[in-house]
């Protein structure tokens, strides 16, 4: 085989192998533990009659045993104590009530697939030393795997966990079929968190996890291609009701400068960001919130998304990006970008 057309297949290794990944994951969800019993408002959420009056009486503790009249509970009342689990619960798994085991895959920042995204503004810069800068499309699949595994549970008191998280995001020229559909760029990221359980009210908020680590992104190309950077964490996740708030932060560790890739980073990625997601009747709406904080040359990010029901595992998922850091190729390059797609469900 003919060498760069070798290298050209090792790129693609990657991306192809975590798509595939995503597909079989929808298949088979990874395994959770089980479920706490049902209460009044997840019986009110069950659309078929038949298996909405079943969970009522299961609540209520109105069964029909096999010989005999119903059973009712001592009190006469349907018992509705126990309450779904948030959503930080699950993403953390900070119930301390139930089973709580290690070195199970969990969802980590959102498992999604977009097979037509639209970007007005692509960016054809760094490709014109190597294809007419016409050949980068505007509309190409973007996509996303990220996952996480318990490493260590209950250190430092008891009350932290500590986690093995891995993102990855590509940008594929799927509709290229001149230039063979090539990645026009992944992005790896693994990181090593210790999450604190807390529960601490702020601002009318609960305060439910405190997370610290250590975090490297890169795309894994050779120069002129070539972008990485590392990074401190600290992160603070907020609920109250359907409403979940985090606060994520970061500081960069110098690099050589000789040796960085991207010296102006933090000029257009700033110290943190912000995630906000409500979640209604199976919906769930986010918003992401990025600046670098300075009056002059000031840059950001938004992004807004919903995600609604479609099959059990798998929601329907509408995305739009706009401003800088969308990819770490692009971290300069404002681009304008619309897609659509499927993501799997990870919330109640």
């Amino acid at each position: 085989m003919n060498p760069s057309r070798l290298k050209q297949w090792k790129h693609r290794l990657g991306p192809v192998s975590a798509l595939a990944l995503l597909f079989l994951l929808a298949l088979h969800p990874a395994p959770v533990r089980a479920e706490a019993a049902p209460c009044l408002a997840d019986c009110a959420r069950i659309d078929d009659d038949a298996r909405r009056l079943e969970c009522y009486d299961r609540v209520s503790g109105r069964t029909e045993p096999a010989g005999g009249a119903p059973v009712r509970p001592e009190n006469g009342t349907p018992s509705d104590a126990c309450s779904p689990r948030s959503y930080l619960t699950r993403l953390w798994d900070l119930n301390e009530d139930e089973e709580r085991n290690p070195f199970t895959l969990m969802p980590h920042r959102g498992n999604w697939f977009l097979p037509v995204t639209y970007n007005n503004l692509p960016n054809r810069t760094p490709f014109q030393d190597v294809v007419r800068s016409d050949d980068v499309q505007e509309t190409e699949v973007k996509f996303q795997l990220s996952l996480k595994v318990k490493l260590w549970q209950d250190v430092l008191g008891g009350n932290g966990d500590l986690w093995f998280g891995y993102t990855q995001r590509s940008f594929w020229q799927l509709y290229n079929v001149e230039d063979s559909a090539p990645f026009r760029e992944t992005d790896y990221e693994p990181e090593l968190l210790l999450n604190f359980r807390t529960n601490y009210r702020f601002l009318g908020l609960t305060g439910r996890t405190v997370t610290i680590g250590f975090n490297h992104q890169s795309n894994g190309r050779s120069e002129p291609f070539s972008r990485s950077w590392n990074r401190l964490v600290a992160n603070l996740g907020f609920e109250k009701g359907d409403f979940v708030l985090e606060v994520k932060t970061w500081y960069r560790l110098p690099e050589n400068e000789a040796e960085d890739d991207n010296p102006d980073l933090d000029d257009f990625m700033g110290p943190g960001e912000i995630w906000g997601h409500y979640l209604w009747r199976g919906h769930r709406f986010g918003v992401m919130l990025r600046n670098n904080l300075r009056s002059r040359d000031n840059r950001g990010a938004l992004m807004l998304e919903w995600s609604f029901p479609l099959l059990d595992h798998v929601s329907g998922h509408l995305q739009y990006f706009t401003g800088y850091g969308e990819s770490l190729l692009d971290y300069n390059h404002a681009v304008n970008r619309i897609g659509f797609g499927f993501i799997l469900k990870e919330w109640e």
